[in-house]
């Protein structure tokens, strides 16, 4: 499993625009990738469940990656984050 934290810096948090690039970047990978805020954890290829998690600017993130590919997913959802949020 590998596992990284983000802070998010856009001034909106994870709205819908950037959620949907996530949840479509996490689809391409056979590997289970879990967002968690505050304790809550969901799958991040769940669209609606990540807008649930109500991410806002100054949020702590875990991101949890496990499966075959889980080393390029890791790479391209680091990349998303740093890049988006």
């Amino acid at each position: 499993m590998k596992e990284f934290t983000h802070i998010v810096k856009d001034e909106i948090g994870l709205h819908a625009r950037p959620a949907g690039a996530l949840s479509k970047i996490a689809k391409e990978f056979k590997s289970e990738i879990i967002v968690e805020k505050s304790g809550n954890q969901v799958n991040a290829t769940k669209l609606m469940m990540l807008m649930g998690l109500g991410i806002k600017q100054n949020d702590l993130l875990t991101i949890k990656i496990s499966g075959e590919d889980e080393q390029e997913a890791l790479t391209a959802i680091q990349n998303f984050f740093i890049n988006n949020l």
